[in-house]
């Protein structure tokens, strides 16, 4: 047995005798979880799968769940910067072939996506599981969780349209994760094989010392101050917009006191209105560059009204087969202006 085993059989023990402790102390008070509630709770899903259910789903049945419980947060391909960050982007070929995403580093990418970050699949399915959708947490069944992962991927450019991810297969692709090498594992709670040795792990080695957070310790943390000002209104107070449950809830939103920035209020309008999420000033992320359109197009005399009336009615094939969104709540105006500007150089 694994040094993690025995310690997770020597908590469940603690936790047994702390049960039966306080039921022989506090008679008539609470009740024994049954075999089904326990099960209920236990859900969580290992970095190698153990606690995964069995289960199978498709790109296109994925596609479908996903526009019917996810569109409205994260974007019908995922690239929404309204609600959520986009939960696809900023990944590219060669990032599948490392393990390691070069944006990341080099500070290319404007916005980090889900899948600039994430390392591990398992990781994605286990909150999927727990936490979503956002209003009915819990409520999708496995097939349907494989079949969002699965449509991710493909927006990913990980996997092929035809693809059907399982519980079979779902080992292979955690080997094509863009970031699966960018996580730190020299702790105890991968006690699997070292990366030298085809794992993922350290051994087992525990980290006991706490040396690594215990410097530059930060004196004050403020709540709330990674948002920009100017942004904490932009859909509404989000402390009416809560789950009903939980202890958790949201900051109370309203009119900014600070300005938006100065430099560029087309880059605002870009921003607020969700282009970048898709669109680098000078990289491509989802779509294309804003310097790839200004150098297509910069000899074309209608550009700016055909470009105009594509950022509303979204479009697909100008740029490969992930289709553009349609954005019809970015105004006809606010569109001739930002494509204006991308066409002049944007900055």
């Amino acid at each position: 047995m694994s040094r993690f085993s025995k310690s997770i059989l020597s908590l469940a023990f603690a936790a047994v005798a702390t049960s039966a402790f306080a039921f022989e102390t506090y008679k008539g008070i609470g009740r024994p979880a049954t075999p089904a509630e326990i099960k209920a709770w236990d859900i969580d899903i290992r970095p190698d799968f153990k606690g995964l259910p069995k289960g199978a789903g498709s790109v296109s049945q994925g596609e479908v769940v996903f526009e019917e419980k996810c569109a409205s947060c994260h974007g019908t391909f995922g690239e929404s910067n309204e609600v959520f960050t986009p939960l696809v982007g900023g990944t590219t070929k060669d990032d599948i072939k490392t393990g390691h995403v070069k944006a990341l580093a080099s500070g290319d990418l404007p916005q980090r996506t889900t899948f600039t970050k994430v390392a591990t699949i398992s990781t994605l399915f286990d909150y999927i599981q727990r936490a979503m959708p956002w209003t009915s947490p819990k409520s999708l069944q496995p097939d349907e969780i494989y079949g969002i992962l699965a449509y991710l991927l493909n927006l990913s450019e990980i996997v092929p349209a035809d693809f059907v991810l399982s519980d079979k297969n779902i080992a292979d692709i955690q080997k094509m994760m863009p970031n699966r090498n960018g996580m730190k594992t020299d702790h105890g709670m991968w006690p699997g094989a070292p990366a030298s040795k085809g794992g993922i792990g350290n051994g087992g080695k525990p980290d006991v010392q706490a040396k690594a957070c215990m410097k530059n310790c930060k004196t004050e943390v403020l709540i709330g101050s990674i948002m920009p000002d100017y942004a904490r209104n932009a859909h509404g107070n989000l402390e009416d917009q809560n789950r009903n449950f939980g202890p958790v809830r949201g900051v109370k939103t309203g009119e900014s006191t600070v300005s938006a920035p100065k430099n560029s209020p087309e880059l605002e309008m870009a921003t607020i209105s969700g282009c970048m999420a898709c669109h680098g000033l000078n990289n491509k992320i989802v779509g294309p560059g804003y310097n790839e359109i200004q150098l297509r197009y910069k000899d074309q005399t209608d550009a700016e009204d055909r470009l105009s009336r594509k950022v509303r009615a979204g479009g697909q094939g100008a740029w490969g087969s992930i289709p553009m969104p349609a954005n019809e709540h970015v105004k006809d105006a606010d569109a001739k202006t930002l494509v204006k500007w991308i066409l002049s150089g944007a900055k």
